[in-house]
């Protein structure tokens, strides 16, 4: 399907070229692709960009149409109602917006009501809530969301009775939950982030108020089993965001956000054994130079690693060696947050764009990405609706 889509987009492309005319299709990654025009500029849309706005009270989708330059343009109808309801406040997290492996539906905390939506993604790109697909996170304070093909587990952080729990999505997007695969949390535990890896035999959760990893083989039925050792350390302070190794689904990268002092965070390498077992990678955990890294993000091909400061408003950019251990490039600033506050990122699906929740100021901030490069886009940022404060950042598309 991805072939016959980047065929038809580089088809889009010629035809509008030769005739200047705009073409009408659909921005899902299962479906054609569009091509939009802005007077005396041809702009192709290849695809979208959605954050879960977390706004307080009645919680809502802001949506984007994805240019093939980067750049983005609201879509008709943004921000789209998510049926629950949002905090107002940050979530401290990664992952609290996702897409469905098949790219049909969103999956969004409602961290206010204890909720996640679910919303099918129009041909258009457009969101829209169908009945019953709002239901319980069977725990307190959603705010992170793991999906691998029809499962999907959730981490709920509220003080009391933090716990990952199970569900399966079913084709038409309704969540079910899924019997016997709650695990239950130490109350303060703070979970921030839960995901699988490529292959959706691991999954793994970071507990940001204890340091402590979670690690997990997760079965046939959908149930997990806890690896021997786990929970483990850390490495360091806050264990934040995570990301498997695209390219090696046995390597795992993990923020350590809560270090004390200025200048003094650090990722965190392991890998991960089929019992689900950690073991550090090289010289683990590797310098930031920055403050607070929260949020990581790891190029399509494996080779660079971008991690967010949102204490020092700068994004650390690292190189991947095949072995997993990681060397410091530099780090570019976020502008425009006044040093502090840029959040979760997410690349474009063919890699050229990364885009940043820049929360504190409710924008999104948009870098071109050449190897372990980035460069701010002179229409970054983005600003996003009144009221947001939003958690996590989807890219759909081309």
């Amino acid at each position: 399907m991805r072939k016959h889509f980047k065929r038809a987009v580089r088809l889009a492309l010629g035809v509008a070229t030769l005739s200047g005319v705009g073409l009408l299709g659909a921005g899902a990654a299962n479906a054609d692709p569009v091509a939009s025009s802005s007077p005396g500029n041809f702009t192709p849309v290849v695809g979208h960009v959605y954050l879960d706005d977390n706004t307080a009270g009645a919680n809502t989708i802001s949506g984007f149409d994805r240019h093939l330059d980067g750049s983005l343009t609201a879509l008709e109808g943004s921000p789209f109602t998510a049926g629950g309801a949002g905090t107002g406040a940050g979530l401290a997290s990664q992952g609290a917006i996702q897409v469905s492996s098949d790219g049909r539906f969103l999956l969004a905390v409602d961290a206010g009501s204890n909720q996640v939506s679910v919303l099918r993604i129009e041909n258009d790109g457009t969101l829209k809530l169908l009945p019953n697909r709002v239901v319980s996170s069977d725990g307190p304070t959603p705010v992170s969301i793991a999906v691998h093909d029809n499962l999907v587990y959730v981490a709920n952080a509220g003080a009391v009775g933090p716990n990952y729990t199970g569900f399966t999505l079913n084709p038409g997007g309704q969540l079910e939950p899924l019997a016997n695969s709650t695990v239950s949390l130490p109350n303060g535990s703070q979970p921030g982030d839960v995901l699988f890896n490529s292959t959706g035999t691991s999954l793994v959760g970071t507990r940001i108020g204890s340091s402590l990893i979670d690690s997990f083989v997760v079965g046939g039925d959908g149930l997990l089993a806890a690896a021997p050792g786990s929970p483990s350390s850390a490495q360091g302070l806050g264990p934040f965001g995570s990301e498997f190794q695209p390219t090696n689904p046995q390597e795992l990268f993990v923020s350590n956000a809560h270090n004390v002092g200025a200048g003094t965070g650090t990722i965190s390498a392991f890998n991960v054994a089929g019992n689900g077992s950690l073991t550090s990678i090289g010289a683990s955990p590797f310098a930031d130079g920055q403050t607070a890294p929260c949020w990581i993000e790891i190029t399509h091909d494996g080779q660079f690693l971008f991690t967010v400061n949102t204490g020092s408003g700068e994004i650390s950019r690292y190189a991947i060696a095949p072995s997993g251990s990681l060397t410091l490039l530099g780090s570019t600033p976020v502008g425009n947050t006044g040093g502090v506050g840029a959040v979760d990122a997410r690349l474009s699906n063919d890699g050229r764009t990364l885009y940043v929740d820049e929360s504190r100021i409710g924008a999104v901030g948009v870098f071109a990405v050449s190897g372990g490069n980035l460069t701010e886009l002179p229409s970054s940022p983005v600003s996003l609706p009144a009221g947001a404060t939003p958690a996590g950042i989807v890219t759909t598309g081309f």
